[in-house]
């Protein structure tokens, strides 16, 4: 029996992109392949798709949006072909044609980043463009190392002086002096996520370099009271966490040629029962500011490494059969 003619032929020049397309032994074709249904082959430089629709549109545009992307120099690996199959999915399907995710990308020592998600677009472009950004969302959705990344793009090209990194040291009580060590042995624990960060972006040495001539300052939030804070990126991470007095008195630091991007989750707030989150009262009173961006995450919105995606669903199965 005849297997039916295939939906798209698509043809690709570049042999060298075409492998990094493809992964290793076609890794991404059976991925692709799994999570659409879908019967991707193959032959030459062409790949031939089939399957029902829309699924096969979706793996077509996928194909064509993630060999654009290695065009333009940037990374595939199976987060990036995963991200895509997301898009693809949703009302933002990466094509060549006007559904495509509004091109952005940010630029470090180490990777070009680029989003992988509408809402990481609209996030992206809003911390390129205003002054003030507040990316409000559950973890997973990129919103700590976007921030960074754009940071460190800005400082690299001059159009920022210094990076300055600060989360709310709860757990502390934002004094710190009970724990042993040093300053920065005292804040480290609470900071990491931000080094992190820093060290996907840029050589380590580097990081050692702008940390100890100040063009990167990280500190607890405690230690931004009193400052104005001028011609810096100033990213406070974890901002759930935050009385509504430290927000107002880290809001009222923002300087001349300065921007500021809080971010955090407003299901993970760690203050003591009654204490309200200074995140949640700023978006209510600052929601309907003009200049002011609110970017505004959710579930579908977070980006996990396919096999963390399949751990969660066997424990959710899991669930679901020991209840029954």
């Amino acid at each position: 029996m005849s297997q039916p003619d295939p939906n798209y032929f698509l043809e690709f020049r570049d042999n060298h992109l075409l492998s990094s397309l493809v992964g290793p032994q076609d890794a991404h074709l059976l991925y692709l392949e799994q999570k659409l249904d879908v019967v991707l082959a193959l032959r030459g430089n062409r790949i031939a798709v089939s399957g029902p629709e829309p699924e096969a549109t979706y793996a077509k545009n996928v194909l064509q949006y993630l060999y654009n992307e290695l065009s333009k120099g940037h990374v595939v690996e199976m987060p990036e072909v995963d991200a895509a199959i997301h898009m693809a999915t949703t009302d933002a399907h990466p094509s060549d044609d006007t559904k495509k995710v509004e091109e952005v990308s940010i630029t470090t020592k180490k990777r070009i980043i680029f989003p992988r998600s509408p809402k990481q677009a609209a996030y992206i472009k809003a911390m390129q463009n205003s002054e003030l950004v507040f990316g409000i969302g559950p973890a997973g959705t990129g919103k700590t190392y976007l921030a960074v990344a754009t940071g460190v793009s800005l400082l690299l090209s001059g159009k920022i002086d210094r990076i300055i990194l600060t989360r709310p040291a709860v757990e502390a009580g934002e004094h710190l002096g009970f724990l042993p060590g040093d300053m920065k042995e005292k804040v480290d624990p609470y900071l990491r996520p931000l080094y992190d960060a820093l060290n996907d972006m840029l050589p380590s040495d580097q990081v050692l370099k702008f940390l100890s001539n100040g063009a990167i300052e990280v500190a607890p939030l405690a230690f931004m009271r009193g400052r104005t804070l001028s011609s810096a990126f100033v990213i406070l991470d974890e901002a759930q966490n935050t009385t509504p007095v430290q927000m107002k008195m880290f809001l009222t630091r923002l300087g001349n040629h300065s921007r500021m991007v809080i971010n955090g989750d407003l299901t993970q707030v760690d203050l003591p029962y009654g204490v309200p989150s200074g995140l949640q009262q700023a978006w209510d009173v600052l929601a309907n500011v003009k200049d002011i961006q609110f970017t505004v995450f959710d579930e579908s919105d977070v980006v996990r490494h396919p096999l963390v995606s399949q751990i969660v669903h066997a424990y959710e199965a899991y669930g679901k059969n020991t209840v029954a």
